[in-house]
C-alpha cells in the first residue's frame, strides 16, 4: 500500500531579535527594523551618483 502525504503548512519563524540600535538624542536604545533599513537603502539609492570614468 502506497502512502500519501499531506503538505504540512509551513512553521511560521518567531520573529528575529533586533540586530542593532540607535541611541536617541534622550539616550533610548531604538531597535533598527528592516523597514529602517529598507527606507535607508531606498533613500540612498535615489541620491546616488555613478563615480566620473578613469581618463588615461
Amino acid at each position: 500500500m502506497q502512502q500519501t502525504s499531506t503538505p504540512r503548512p509551513a512553521a511560521q519563524q518567531p520573529p528575529q531579535p533586533p540586530a542593532g540600535a540607535i541611541i536617541d538624542s534622550e539616550g533610548r536604545e531604538i531597535a533598527i527594523t528592516e523597514q529602517m533599513i529598507q527606507h535607508a537603502c531606498s533613500e540612498l539609492q535615489k541620491h546616488w551618483v555613478a563615480p566620473a570614468g578613469k581618463r588615461g
